[in-house]
């Protein structure tokens, strides 16, 4: 698992999350920690390292 922080699209706070190495470039929601709103998560995993992060709100 590797952490990786980013800004809630919802309430702006400064959250983390630790992505899944083996779920690298799939889609998948999770809660935003502070505000409880869903979070579309999208990211890639080269070489232990996070080289792409989108976190979007769901329309």
């Amino acid at each position: 698992m590797i952490e990786h922080f980013f800004t809630c699209p919802y309430c702006w706070e400064k959250i983390s999350m630790l992505l899944d190495p083996d779920m690298n470039g799939e889609k998948y929601v999770e809660d935003c920690q502070v505000c409880c709103n869903p979070i579309e998560i999208v990211f890639k995993i080269v070489d232990a390292k996070v080289v792409y992060f989108e976190a979007l709100r769901l329309q």
